[in-house]
């Protein structure tokens, strides 16, 4: 009987967690300052909540950051799932503009707590890489794209999403550069 009990909170306390990430995405992407009481408040939890949760503040803006890029990875499979392996690689591609844009508003408190002597590291982008393999993989496969393109190609050929503010209005530049980017991977037969 302990664990039907135990099963609520937990859901309970996975959607607390959830919206403070939520909530601070959104707030500390508009000012790296946001008082952590203000995040708290919006999310609907308590002091003690949002700390068990999130300890400070560096806790919580690397916590974003890494939930943001496991959202943007694990989304690679589901859309190989449910799509063409082209249309899964370039509806993944918005996804990672969204990511981009998100990491950019985050870009001000991201580095006041990881610019801190000792402080801790930016967390490293492998999940993104490892996705970004596995639809280059599958695409590669289906002799969509052309052979041979590593992530490594692909993420310095879409690097152009990082030069994008949040504060434009950035859809249309990222679809128009990801158009041109997915263009150039596809497999055509060389020009005679």
């Amino acid at each position: 009987m302990p664990q039907q009990k135990d099963s609520p909170r937990r859901s309970d306390a996975q959607r607390n967690r959830e919206r403070i990430l939520e909530v601070a995405l959104a707030d500390l992407s508009r000012c790296a300052d946001t008082p952590l009481s203000q995040i708290a408040k919006k999310a609907g939890v308590g002091q003690g909540t949002f700390y068990r949760n999130f300890p400070s503040r560096e806790a919580l803006v690397l916590e974003i950051y890494r939930h943001e890029m496991r959202q943007v990875a694990d989304s690679a499979e589901h859309l190989l799932a449910t799509r063409a392996p082209d249309e899964a690689l370039r509806a993944w591609m918005d996804r990672l503009a969204e990511f981009a844009m998100a990491k950019a508003g985050l870009a001000d408190a991201i580095r006041q707590v990881t610019g801190a002597p000792g402080g801790p590291a930016k967390p490293s982008p492998t999940p993104v890489t490892h996705a970004a393999e596995l639809l280059l993989h599958a695409n590669e496969e289906a002799g969509t794209i052309r052979p041979g393109i590593t992530a490594e190609d692909f993420l310095l050929a879409i690097a152009g999403l990082w030069q994008l503010t949040p504060q434009d209005d950035w859809r249309p530049r990222a679809t128009r550069l990801l158009d041109l980017v997915m263009a150039g991977l596809r497999n055509r037969a060389p020009s005679e």
